[in-house]
């Protein structure tokens, strides 16, 4: 079984495709934007990630999503919900941590099985 990674440095791969499954590396938005911009740009990301492995959002099998201050739970999760095709939602897993930069305000890792 071979594994293939894309966009790679020393220190991570954005995409590493094994066994039919695409893992994504934690994608952020721009930093000091507000959580919603931040997150429509995080999924913008996944969206584009997810085409060039070779799958799309209803093959999501799982999220897992860091917010900076759980206060911001509802506001990305609207965003989230008009992403997320209807009755396609991944077993996901939302918490609290301290990200990267302090102006990151949500961080989103996805598996997604590969189509086809």
């Amino acid at each position: 079984m071979s594994i293939e990674r894309h966009h790679t440095n020393q220190r991570m791969s954005q995409i590493v495709k094994h066994n039919g499954t695409a893992y994504l590396s934690g994608q952020v938005g721009t930093a000091g934007e507000s959580v919603t911009k931040q997150t429509e740009t995080i999924l913008q990301k996944i969206d584009g990630l997810l085409t060039e492995a070779g799958s799309d959002r209803e093959h999501v099998l799982q999220a897992i999503i860091w917010l900076a201050d759980m206060a911001d739970f509802a506001e990305m999760n609207a965003v989230w919900d008009a992403w997320v095709p209807e009755g396609q939602a991944p077993a996901r897993a939302c918490g609290e941590a301290k990200l990267a930069r302090p102006d990151f305000t949500v961080e989103i890792t996805v598996i997604a099985a590969i189509k086809g």
